[in-house]
């Protein structure tokens, strides 16, 4: 005869089991519903005569192999998200722009940028924007810095980015500067300034 507590101990552990697993079922659902597929994202109108707001770029320098800050004009949005993916828009279009001082190839885009708490920012870029880009450690790492240097200087509590390319993790850019991993503010400004003084 089986014992009485092990009977109880197995029913409350197949409780437990059958509880976990229909919550991780229902986590995996709402989690594909709340990420937007391809085609319901959907470019920037340009820039209206609404109320706008003046924010710092920090934009990217080849021949100097430097950042550099420059005020723009942003449209004033209703939140931190809306605002982020305004920041990196406009410092795309800087970007793809004929006298760019860092040339991103045609048909490059943010797809979307995600605030996610606590600090961390989730910068999802299409597939032109990775395959498209010009290879080579110095100018991966500037795109890589200019991005996150603009978004957590303009965006409170921003501690760490990470990069999807459509979605899903990528190894690198365009061969050099690492996606696989999430970038500390901290660190990326220590490399910027290592990249200022030429170190």
């Amino acid at each position: 005869m089986i014992p009485r507590h092990l009977i109880i101990g197995v029913a409350v552990m197949f409780v437990v089991a059958l509880s976990t697993g229909a919550y991780v079922w229902h986590m995996q659902g709402s989690l594909a519903k709340s990420v937007p597929d391809a085609d319901q994202t959907h470019p920037l109108p340009p820039p209206g005569n609404g109320p706008s707001e003046q924010v710092t770029l920090y934009v990217a320098h080849d021949d100097t192999g430097s950042l550099r800050p420059q005020s723009a004009q942003i449209p004033l949005s209703g939140g931190r998200q809306e605002r982020a993916e305004q920041l990196v828009k406009t410092l795309l279009q800087l970007y793809l722009g004929e006298s760019s001082p860092h040339p991103i190839a045609e048909g490059a885009e943010v797809r979307a940028v995600y605030l996610v708490d606590p600090g961390l920012a989730v910068v999802d870029l299409n597939t032109a924007f990775a395959e498209k880009h010009r290879s080579g450690i110095l100018v991966e790492e500037l795109t890589v810095a200019s991005l996150v240097q603009t978004l957590s200087s303009n965006i409170p509590g921003i501690n760490r980015i990470k990069f999807l390319v459509e979605g899903e993790e990528r190894e690198s850019l365009a061969g050099h500067a690492d996606l696989s991993r999430f970038y500390d503010v901290a660190g990326v400004d220590r490399m910027i300034s290592q990249m200022q003084t030429g170190q």
